[in-house]
């Protein structure tokens, strides 16, 4: 912990290797948040070196505290609201046509190293069928389901009310549950056949 804590004073006072280990460190889990939002992976990568520079400009602002066991958790979280608000307003600005591509494969390794190889392939397929729904759905499914916002707070992001913000997260809902389905209905056949 103490570490971290003097990894962040350093990114404070400008500290060049401090910002360059702080950034490398969080890399991986700035661009997988941002990735949930905006699909084309050089305009995520965009995104995050943006919010790089937010979050180093705003670090004097976190409340940085030397005992809290919670430090990094805190910082992730406070991290996380920077990089989804900077993606929303790149998607305010208006995205050119969908491109789904993928993360390297070394972005999925980082932080995962509790899931099972199964786990990890149903995760990134679930990834891309959610890039796949309309990008107002998407954003609201996100938000409220992977990043833990409420309808009240999503209308405020995105400037919707709460009943759209509920029906976005209902019909993106209903069109990952066909997903689900089907893909489980595949995977049972493809036990059938091999038995």
């Amino acid at each position: 912990m103490e570490s971290l804590y003097l990894l962040i004073k350093g990114c404070i006072t400008n500290d060049y290797k401090s910002q360059k280990l702080f950034y490398e460190h969080y890399y991986g889990f700035a661009l997988k948040t941002v990735f949930r939002y905006i699909y084309q992976y050089e305009k995520a990568t965009d995104v995050v070196n943006d919010s790089f520079v937010k979050i180093f400009n705003n670090l004097p602002k976190f409340n940085l505290s030397k005992d809290s066991l919670d430090t990094e958790k805190i910082l992730m979280g406070w991290m996380k609201r920077i990089l989804i608000n900077t993606a929303i307003d790149e998607l305010r600005r208006g995205q050119s046509a969908p491109e789904i591509c993928e993360l390297p494969g070394y972005i999925w390794e980082e932080n995962d190293r509790t899931q099972n190889s199964d786990q990890k392939v149903l995760y990134k397929e679930l990834i891309c069928e959610i890039k796949r729904l309309p990008q107002s759905y998407r954003t609201v499914f996100n938000l409220f389901v992977i990043d833990g916002f409420s309808h009240n707070e999503i209308a405020g992001m995105l400037g919707i009310s709460e009943g759209t913000s509920k029906s976005a997260l209902a019909k993106a809902k209903a069109q990952l549950k066909k997903f689900i389905s089907k893909r489980f209905t595949e995977i049972n056949h493809g036990a059938t056949v091999r038995q």
